[in-house]
């Protein structure tokens, strides 16, 4: 048995998935097997697949399309590690990712699902100098609800008895019953898992500071369709009021405000800026009070949607730059604050254990 179990569904991603594949095979923890789950790819993603000589690739077909949740699941159950990795084959690793996650997992028993930070590359694989900045430390669920910390389908490492403890019986006709994500939903069926977990098991989420993860900006990506994007979201809330109703009641409102806020800044990175605009507007009207709670981005972001929506394209494409710049600078001063802080923390901490 191998300690760890990376799961890639792979589907058109001809462009992106060499990359994908040798950010797995450089990665400086190497007990691991790599599960590659063809869901009927129509392109030449798993021709590319198929070049790789290493042993420890195993690839698996799909006789019909099923989305990433039943790729997903697919993998688990072909899955013998003890640690189970997600990656989407347009996004990458950094070398240490599965190192600085299995010791963070090893280290703490009650930790079910360890995520990483991860680092925004444009659709060329340019990195672009800023973070996803999520809460790590272990979230209430109405904080799970509202940000989504993990961020993306690449970005955590989770145990396997945190799918025994949310496997349920499914009707997706396939000839295993048992399902861990939900097949139905063919977006957001990462942030649906991810509720379930915190909400029906005791197993902590955290998450490492260092950006592992090196995320995508995809404009041809399944996050791309923002109005399909936000129907699947507004389903995983229905989903989740069925055995949730109070969590939903209390925070529902505010979860869709910070939501549509995300959906705006998707609009701006795809140049769309009267989408931007009016997914801004939404957000504010379900909930202004976010603008309290976090007032720097979400200034920044109606800001940035109104700038695009009325200054010629040239124009805002030559500001983009400095915004990202800024935003990178301003990331990494908060990083390097933070990693003071724990190490005075620990180090307090140290001092009054030996008295």
């Amino acid at each position: 048995m191998n300690k760890v179990s990376v799961i890639m569904p792979v589907y058109g991603v001809e462009k992106y998935v060499e990359t994908a594949i040798q950010s797995v095979l450089k990665q400086s923890f190497s007990d691991f097997e790599f599960l590659i789950i063809d869901d009927c790819s129509p392109d030449r993603s798993v021709d590319i697949c198929r070049k790789f000589d290493d042993s420890r690739i195993r690839i698996i077909e799909h006789t019909e399309n099923r989305g990433l949740a039943g790729a997903r699941n697919t993998g688990i159950r072909q899955a013998k590690g003890e640690y189970l990795a997600f990656l989407d084959s347009d996004d990458a690793w950094h070398p240490e990712k599965l190192h600085k996650h299995v010791s963070h997992l090893e280290m703490n028993p009650a930790i079910g699902l360890s995520f990483s930070r991860s680092e925004f590359m444009d659709e060329n694989g340019k990195r672009l100098s800023h973070c996803q900045m999520p809460k790590l430390d272990f979230a209430p669920a109405e904080h799970l609800l509202c940000r989504n910390p993990i961020g993306n389908g690449s970005a955590p490492v989770v145990r396997r008895e945190v799918f025994e403890d949310i496997g349920f019986e499914s009707n997706q006709g396939h000839s295993d019953p048992i399902s861990y994500f939900d097949e139905s939903l063919r977006q957001s069926e990462d942030i649906e898992c991810w509720i379930r977990i915190r909400l029906q098991t005791n197993w902590r989420i955290e998450g490492l500071s260092d950006p592992l993860t090196l995320y995508r900006l995809n404009a041809g990506g399944l996050s791309a369709n923002i109005p399909k994007q936000l129907e699947t979201w507004q389903r995983v809330i229905e989903k989740t009021r069925t055995y949730a109703p109070e969590l939903i009641a209390k925070h529902g409102q505010r979860a869709k405000a910070y939501q549509l806020r995300y959906l705006a800044r998707q609009a701006i990175r795809l140049g769309d800026g009267k989408m931007a605009v009016s997914m801004f507007h939404q957000s504010l009207a379900c909930d202004a009070g976010i603008l309290f709670t976090e007032p720097s981005r979400t200034v920044s972001t109606g800001l940035a949607a109104y700038l695009q929506r009325l200054l010629p394209k040239t124009i805002f494409k030559a500001l983009m730059p400095l915004g990202i710049a800024a935003t990178g600078f301003i990331q990494k001063l908060r990083i390097w604050m933070s990693e003071i802080f724990n190490k005075q923390q620990k180090s307090l901490e140290s001092v009054e254990a030996s008295r």
